[in-house]
């Protein structure tokens, strides 16, 4: 893939099998356990067995490797093995991943997955407490010592000069957290299945880090999610129809950084009011794909913070710079129709992509009429993914 030219992965794999743990505050077992739950699923939900699995990829920070979860599931041996780094800016890059061995042939089925104890373990949302000396970590010694601690702390910044730079209060980030929250209330697997909320409680909800509200903020989940991918010739053959990857990205801006890329927004980025990282992706994907914002029929976005949703509108083309709040608020694209991370899950956007899966099948909970292709991101402020997913034929 180049920044430049449409590569020739679009069309060449689709996504045959989802599979998830429960979401919870506490699952009372391992990782691990929650990986192999979650990968067995798919795989049954694919109509496939571990020993058609000949590749793993997942992410960095997860502590359960791919040898150890293909051991635990009774799969044979492995020809392909990949981490992706980044944390939830991830998600979508396991996916491309995976097509990308499929497609050259070094795997056959590969399997995607996320697993781990966010809230009853180590709770990313706590924020730094520890890190060993390295050379990306020199980036966090501008923020760290002026008490920028956690991910809130350093998406507010940004979504201070967003607000700021478009005459705009938080009650436009509230619009994302409402259209979340009312998905999740009809979801029954969503964390906060059947607890809408409005926006005069957005609104009251208490500061997190100015202006990030609590209710502007994803939820820490305990759980495990897994994807399987294969060839489009052979994902006939199996027993739901595929989901197609039209196209897949990855991005990082000029001079990225891990969520603090605000002070290089001066001298190095364009613009502290975006997200070049998406940007690049965002572009891949259209060229690739030969869609436009208006052929997509589902957004599901990367919705950690919700300062972010309203970026990654604006730098996928839905609209205008500062006119994405307008756009949610009128409902234009579908979004987050499983709740999101607000509201179903935080698995580091792997649920997500399950969520633009079932879309393309007709099994979603909130079915979105018609549905044949969705747009689903990974997360940003970090190097990022992105793909789109179309129904076959």
């Amino acid at each position: 893939m180049s920044v430049r030219t449409r590569d020739a992965l679009g069309g060449r794999a689709a996504i045959v099998g989802i599979g998830a743990t429960e979401f919870s505050k506490d699952s009372g077992r391992s990782e691990l356990r929650l990986a192999v739950e979650a990968v067995r699923a798919a795989l049954d939900d694919a109509g496939l067995t571990p020993a058609d699995v000949d590749g793993m990829v997942t992410f960095t920070m997860d502590t359960s490797p791919e040898i150890t979860v293909a051991q635990a599931c009774g799969m044979g041996e492995l020809s392909f093995f990949s981490r992706i780094h980044y944390g939830g800016g991830a998600a979508c890059a396991t996916v491309q991943q995976a097509a990308l061995a499929v497609a050259t042939g070094v795997a056959e089925v590969v399997v995607c997955y996320r697993a781990f104890n966010e809230r009853s373990g180590r709770r990313f949302g706590s924020g730094v407490q520890h890190r060993e000396p390295t050379a990306e970590g020199v980036a966090l010694g501008w923020a760290l010592p002026f008490g920028l601690l956690t991910p809130a702390s350093w998406v507010a910044m940004a979504a201070q000069r967003y607000l700021h730079t478009y005459g705009l209060t938080s009650e436009a980030f509230g619009r994302v957290a409402v259209v979340d929250r009312r998905y999740a209330a009809t979801n029954p697997a969503a964390y906060f299945h059947g607890r809408p909320i409005t926006p005069a409680d957005h609104a009251a909800s208490r500061w997190i880090v100015e202006p990030l509200r609590l209710l502007d903020c994803c939820q820490e989940t305990d759980g495990g999610q897994a994807l399987v991918v294969t060839s489009v010739e052979r994902a006939r053959d199996l027993p739901h129809p595929p989901a197609v990857i039209a196209a897949a990205a990855q991005g990082a801006g000029r001079a990225q950084e891990q969520m603090t890329s605000f002070y290089r927004g001066d001298l190095y980025r364009d613009d502290l009011t975006g997200l070049p990282e998406m940007g690049v992706v965002a572009r891949q994907l259209w060229r690739t794909s030969g869609l436009t914002p208006a052929d997509i029929d589902v957004g599901i976005l990367y919705d950690h913070f919700t300062p972010f949703v309203l970026m990654q509108l604006e730098e996928f083309g839905f609209c205008g710079k500062g006119e994405a709040a307008d756009l949610v608020a009128e409902e234009v694209l579908p979004l987050n129709t499983h709740g999101g991370q607000l509201g179903e899950a935080y698995l580091h956007g792997m649920n997500g992509v399950a969520e633009g899966v079932r879309q393309l099948r007709g099994t979603a909970v909130n079915q979105i009429p018609g549905a044949a292709r969705t747009l689903v991101t990974a997360g940003t402020g970090v190097p990022t993914s992105g793909v789109i997913l179309t129904s076959d034929g």
